[in-house]
C-alpha cells in the first residue's frame, strides 16, 4: 500500500495536472495550430478552468513553446538516433527513410503542424530552426556526406538539395494526402497500401541517385 505524505500527494497531483494539460494542449494545437485556439479552449479540453491552466503554465505562449519543442524532437528523435550510428552511409539512409515514414504513419499530422507554426511570422523563430540544425550536424552526418562526395562515393550536391529531396519525398505523401485522396477518389485503405510500395520506391530512388555504381 502506498502512503503519500500531504508534500508528495500534492505533488503527484501536480504531474498528474500537468501532464492533463500537457496532454490537451498538444490535440487542440495539433488540430487548430497556435493562433487558432485559445487557452480556454485548451481548458476545456483538458476538463479544467483557464485559471488552473494559467497557474501551472503562464500564459498559451509558454505552453505551446513546451508543446511544439516536445513535438519537435518526438520528430527528429529516430534521425538523430540512425544518424549517430556507426552504420554506412547507405544503411544510414535505408534505415531513416524507414523509420520516417513508419514515424509519420502514426503521427501524419506532424509535418504540417511543425511546418505550419515555423512558418508563423512571430512563431516559434530561428531559434528552433537552429537548435534542430546544431542536433543533426553533431550526429556527424553532414561530415560523413562530404567525406562520401569527396571519396567519389556519392553525387556531388548541396546538402539543402539532399535535405529537400529527402523532405519531399518522405513528407509529401502525408502532407498532400487529402489533396490526392480527393483529386484521384482514393480511399483510406488503398492510400495506406500505396504508402507502403511508395516507401520502398523512394528508398531504391534515393540511393540508385545518391549513391555512384549503384
Amino acid at each position: 500500500m502506498l502512503n503519500f505524505t500531504p508534500n508528495s500527494l500534492k505533488m503527484t497531483q501536480d504531474l498528474s495536472t500537468e501532464l492533463k494539460i500537457k496532454e490537451a494542449a498538444k490535440r487542440v494545437f495539433m488540430a487548430k495550430g497556435f493562433d487558432g485556439c485559445s487557452t480556454r479552449e485548451i481548458a476545456k479540453e483538458a476538463g479544467m478552468n483557464v485559471a488552473l491552466v494559467n497557474y501551472y503554465f503562464r500564459s498559451k505562449g509558454q505552453l505551446f513553446q513546451l508543446i511544439f519543442r516536445a513535438a519537435l524532437e518526438d520528430f527528429m528523435l529516430s534521425m538523430v538516433d540512425v544518424f549517430s550510428t556507426d552504420l554506412s552511409l547507405e544503411s544510414k539512409m535505408r534505415i531513416f527513410i524507414e523509420r520516417e515514414y513508419d514515424f509519420l504513419t502514426k503521427h501524419p499530422e506532424m509535418p504540417g503542424f511543425i511546418i505550419g507554426e515555423m512558418s508563423r511570422a512571430d512563431g516559434c523563430g530561428a531559434g528552433n530552426m537552429y537548435w534542430m540544425k546544431d542536433k543533426i550536424a553533431e550526429t556527424g552526418i553532414f561530415n560523413d556526406i562530404q567525406k562520401a562526395q569527396e571519396a567519389g562515393e556519392i553525387r556531388k550536391m548541396d546538402l539543402l538539395s539532399i535535405a529537400l529531396i529527402l523532405m519531399s519525398n518522405c513528407h509529401f505523401p502525408f502532407l498532400g494526402k487529402p489533396f490526392v485522396q480527393n483529386a484521384l477518389h482514393v480511399s483510406d485503405e488503398h492510400y495506406e497500401q500505396q504508402l507502403v510500395l511508395h516507401k520502398q520506391y523512394v528508398t531504391e530512388m534515393m540511393i540508385n541517385y545518391l549513391f555512384i555504381n549503384k
